[in-house]
Order: C-alpha cells, then structure tokens, then sequence
C-alpha cells in the first residue's frame, strides 16, 4: 500500500513559519549555519554544506521523504523553521524539523517521531516545541495517537522541550554499537512519549 504525503496548509505561529525545503531556502539556511554563533556551538552534525543541502533536496523533494524498507526508515515530513522577516529575526531559517510517520523499532526507540534542530542564533524562544505543536494536527490527519520523541540525555534543552509539550519521560536506553546514531556519536537515547 503506497503512501500518501498530505498537505499540512499554512504552518505559523507569529513570527515562527514551517515552510517546505527548497531551493529558495538554501541561502538562507546556509547563512545560518555560517553565522558565528552556529559555528562556536551548534553540534557539527547539524553544519552542512551546499552539497548536502541540495542532496537532501534531492531525496525528499518538496520535503517529502519516501519510506525506506530496506533500512526499515518510515515516510517523512521535512520543513524549515523560517523567521518571519517582519519581525527582524537574527536569522531567516532558525533550524530544521521532521516529522516521521509510522511505527518502527527504530523510530520508537532511537530516532522518534519527531525530530527538531535549532540553530544557536535563534534558541531560547521554544522555537522545537512550537514547531513540534504546529505538526501535531498532521501527525493526527495520519492516525497517529502517541508520538515518540528521544534526545541525548546532556541535552537539557531538547529534554525541557519535551516536557513543555507534556511529553512523558519514559526511559534511557544505551544504543547499540552498530547503529547508525552510535556511529555518530551517540550513546545512548532518553525516550519521552506524547500522547496525542
């Protein structure tokens, strides 16, 4: 049964817009990546360069990311967090927000359903949990009624997003040495459940 991507309309919460990843952003996200703050204290998994941002473009074309059985991956809704330029924000793309439709092992344990990254120039506004809110009524139009959401377990802010969203701390789990996320570096995943 093949799998159809649905249109979430307009995403806004003030100055807070998810828009869909193209070509029109790369710019921007790029400016956001290259700003000084980025560079002192984002995590250098989240620094990419032009080439990998038109990859990723290429593989979820219009933010739109097909399953991927073979390595067990559920469909995926991309979106950047854009500041709206009537409120002269710091930068135009705050950062970066997924949302995974389906229930895998890995998607219930280690990667979530919902996955959110904020650049260093625009944190501390709940940027993650607003946008995070914003994507609830499109987890629903899928069926979905629990959402699984991990961090690092260092990564306090990630952790406080998930509790404003009354997401329920579940547990800590170590990550399996050959999986893809402990290749990068992490090891283990603390596991909070939404119920929606």
């Amino acid at each position: 049964m093949s799998f159809e991507f649905l249109d979430p309309g307009p995403l806004i919460d003030r100055e807070l817009e998810l828009v869909t990843p193209g070509p029109q952003w790369v710019d921007h996200l790029l400016a956001t990546i290259e700003h000084p703050l980025s560079r002192k204290y984002a995590s250098q998994t989240s620094l990419y360069t032009r080439a990998q941002v038109q990859e990723f473009l290429r593989i979820a074309p219009g933010g739109h990311q097909p399953a991927d059985r073979a390595r067990d991956r559920v469909p995926n809704y991309h979106f950047f967090m854009r500041l709206r330029p009537e409120y002269q924000p710091p930068v135009t793309i705050a950062g970066t927000i997924g949302l995974r439709i389906g229930d895998t092992r890995d998607t219930e344990l280690y990667y979530g359903h919902i996955g959110y990254n904020v650049y260093p120039p625009a944190r501390g506004r709940h940027y993650a949990e607003r946008a995070a809110r914003l994507l609830l009524p499109l987890a629903r139009a899928h069926g979905l009624t629990r959402l699984w959401i991990t961090c690092n377990p260092e990564n306090i802010p990630s952790r406080r997003t998930c509790e404003r969203l009354g997401a329920v701390y579940v547990e800590t789990i170590p990550l399996p040495p050959a999986h893809p996320l402990y290749q990068r570096g992490d090891r283990e995943k603390c596991r909070y459940r939404l119920d929606i």
